[in-house]
């Protein structure tokens, strides 16, 4: 294994993913998709709930990529958006005192400053419990979401942004905020593409 391979999510996270697989695609398709991934160890076996570092960037990637092989580019991305949105239900529940977002107070803020204080949780998140780095910006009334280490990605070559897991996620995430609201979410560079940072941009006003 060499040195870029060492970059984990925790193994709560990785649970995570297989789970809201399993939501979306049964658990029969979470078992051809891991066999074709070459990662038949995970068969019945998700990691642990726990917060050991133990769940590669490379899996990560391995089975974002194979959604792809398997379902086409189409299909793929997809199925992506929709595990991404139940990441973001799963993870909400497992993560909510980390966040700090279901406090009355968070819950009356005006929605700007809720969309911002709510990424900027978000990407805490991730800075501190894992091996993936966000950094969050605003710009002409959006805000850039940009991953500058990635593992929905990780040393994958693509012409196009595959990061649809996370856009998935930060959709929800939205939704959520907002209370039912629909914003447009875009990826607009991605590692994998050549980019410097995935970088996915968050209209902060509502489509509806």
């Amino acid at each position: 294994m060499n040195a870029l391979a060492t970059y984990y999510y925790p193994n709560r996270m990785g649970r995570i993913i297989l789970l809201s697989m399993e939501e979306v695609m049964g658990r029969n398709g979470v078992n051809a998709l891991l066999k074709l991934a070459s990662l038949p160890s995970l068969i019945e076996n998700y990691p642990s709930d726990n917060t050991e570092p133990a769940f590669p960037f490379s899996t990560v990637s391995n089975l974002t990529e194979m959604l792809e092989q398997a379902y086409g580019p189409h299909g793929g991305r997809g199925l992506a958006l929709r595990i991404g949105r139940t990441c973001f239900n799963y993870g909400v529940r497992q993560y909510s005192a980390q966040l700090g977002l279901t406090e009355m107070a968070f819950r009356l803020l005006p929605l700007p400053t809720k969309l911002h204080a709510g990424a900027s949780a978000f990407a805490e998140l991730f800075n501190n419990f894992t091996d993936q780095r966000v950094r969050v910006e605003d710009e002409d009334g959006k805000i850039l979401w940009h991953i500058e280490r990635c593992p929905l990605c990780w040393e994958r070559k693509a012409h196009d942004p595959v990061c649809h897991l996370a856009v998935g996620l930060l959709q929800e995430a939205l939704y959520w905020l907002s209370g039912g609201k629909v914003f447009n979410v875009e990826e607009k560079t991605c590692i994998a593409a050549g980019d410097q940072t995935c970088t996915i941009v968050i209209d902060q006003s509502p489509i509806f």
